[in-house]
C-alpha cells in the first residue's frame, strides 16, 4: 500500500473496500505501529473525506487509527463509486457498515475497539449504524448531527430540495446535487430518536447554539435519549464549526477519547 504522505509522524495510506458492486475509497491516518484502536470519521452531506481530514489527523495524534472515506454518491467530488441520485441516509449506513467490515479484517487494528465519528448527515449515519451494531461500537462522536432530516422530508424541504411530500417526484433536486426520491423515501417515515436509542455506549454530542441548518433542539432531544451522553453546546457556533469553535469541540473530543476506556 502506497504511503500518500508522512508529516508529524502521522502516516496516511489509501484503502478501498466494496459495497455490493461499488468501490468505496478512503484513507487511514495513524501514528506508530501495532494494533491501534480504530475510529471511522464520516463526512457531511454534499462533501467528501477532505472536510473531516483534520479530525482524522487529530485522532491519529491521540493514538487512534483514523479512517476517512467518501460515501457512494454522497458528495460533489466523491472518489467512491455510485450515483448521487441513488444516495440516501440508508445507503450511507450500508457504506459505513462495509467500511467497518473492512476495518475488522485489518491486522494492524484492535478489532475489539472500533468507534465512530460523524458530522451533520454523517453523524446521523453513525448514530443509526451504532444503534444496529450496539456494543460492537466502543464509542460514538457526533458533531452537529442532522437529526432534522426526517422532519425536513415530511415538510417537503431538504436543504435546497423542495417537493410535495405527498407526491415525491423521481428526482427532487438537480442542482447542486442530483437527489432521487430514494433520498426522501428512506427517511420520511423515520422516527429518528427511536432508531438511535438502541446504542447505549458512551456518546459525545457537540452542537452550536446558532446552527441555522439543524436547530439545536434536535441535539437537546438526542441528549435526553442517549443513556451515556456527554453533551456540549458551543455558544455562537453555527453549522460546520469555525476554527475557533472547532478548537473548543476538539478539546472536548480529546478528553472524551481519553475517558471511558474500553474494558474489553
Amino acid at each position: 500500500m502506497l504511503t500518500v504522505y508522512q508529516a508529524s509522524s502521522i502516516v496516511c495510506q489509501p484503502f478501498s473496500c466494496q459495497r455490493d458492486n461499488l468501490t468505496i475509497r478512503g484513507h487511514v491516518f495513524r501514528k506508530g505501529s501495532g494494533h491501534l484502536p480504530a475510529i471511522i470519521v464520516c463526512h457531511e452531506f454534499m462533501a467528501n473525506q477532505s472536510t473531516v481530514r483534520h479530525y482524522a489527523e487529530f485522532l491519529a495524534n491521540l493514538g487512534w487509527a483514523a479512517f476517512t472515506f467518501d460515501f457512494c454518491g454522497g458528495g460533489l467530488k466523491s472518489s467512491s463509486d455510485g450515483e448521487q441520485v441513488e444516495m440516501s441516509v440508508l445507503t450511507e449506513v450500508e457504506d459505513l457498515m462495509s467500511v467497518i467490515k473492512y476495518v475488522k479484517q485489518r491486522k494492524d487494528v484492535d478489532t475489539e475497539r472500533i468507534s465512530l465519528m460523524g458530522c451533520s448527515q454523517g453523524g446521523v449515519v453513525c448514530a443509526l449504524t451504532a444503534a444496529k451494531l450496539k456494543s460492537d461500537i466502543e464509542r460514538l462522536v457526533l458533531f452537529y448531527p442532522a437529526f432534522c432530516i426526517p422532519d425536513d422530508a415530511r415538510r417537503g424541504q431538504m436543504m435546497f430540495a423542495k417537493f410535495d411530500p405527498a407526491n415525491i417526484p423521481p428526482v427532487v433536486s438537480r442542482y447542486p446535487m442530483k437527489l432521487g426520491d430514494v433520498y426522501v423515501k428512506a427517511v420520511i417515515n423515520m422516527d429518528i430518536y427511536e432508531e438511535i436509542r438502541g446504542y447505549e455506549g458512551p456518546v459525545l454530542l457537540v452542537h452550536g447554539t446558532k446552527d441555522k441548518i439543524v436547530n439545536i433542539s434536535y441535539a437537546r432531544k438526542a441528549h435526553e435519549v442517549y443513556k451515556q451522553c456527554e453533551y456540549l453546546e458551543v455558544e455562537g457556533a453555527g453549522h460546520k464549526f469555525s476554527k475557533e469553535h472547532d478548537q473548543i469541540a476538539m478539546d472536548t473530543l480529546k478528553k472524551f477519547m481519553a475517558s471511558n476506556a474500553s474494558s474489553k
